[in-house]
């Protein structure tokens, strides 16, 4: 069964850093694209990061360049974002979602794109 399961969201000050993790099992293939994506209420899910099943592509939305990171370890299936100096408009549910099936070095920053869901989790910017 393929699963997705989001950890790493919480409370955290303007300027604070999370790091979320992504942990996958169940793909028949050992590697996947990536993307993690957030919505917060009342907006359309926003696609915030991605990275290529081989790691050597990534993608950001604007607004988070130079502040947020992904990473992965295909030998553990974990994606991680890093994300520094949070701003309140980083606020909502951030979800990673995985393909198997995109080009080794391709990945989308595009929901429609992606046919595996974790459940997701709070990130909540506040003072």
């Amino acid at each position: 069964q393929l699963q997705l399961v989001e950890s790493g969201g919480g409370l955290v000050q303007p300027g604070g850093s999370l790091t979320l993790s992504c942990a996958a099992s169940g793909f028949t293939r050992d590697v996947y694209a990536i993307g993690w994506f957030r919505q917060a209420p009342g907006k359309e899910r926003e696609g915030v990061s991605c990275i290529s099943s081989i790691g050597f592509t990534t993608y950001y939305v604007e607004s988070v360049k130079g502040r947020f990171a992904i990473s992965r370890d295909n030998a553990k299936n974990m994606v991680y974002l890093q994300m520094n100096s949070l701003k309140p408009d980083d606020t909502g549910v951030y979800y990673c979602a995985a393909d198997p099936q995109m080009a080794p070095d391709y990945c989308s920053g595009a929901p429609y794109d992606y046919d595996h869901w974790g459940q997701g989790t709070q990130v909540t910017v506040s003072s």
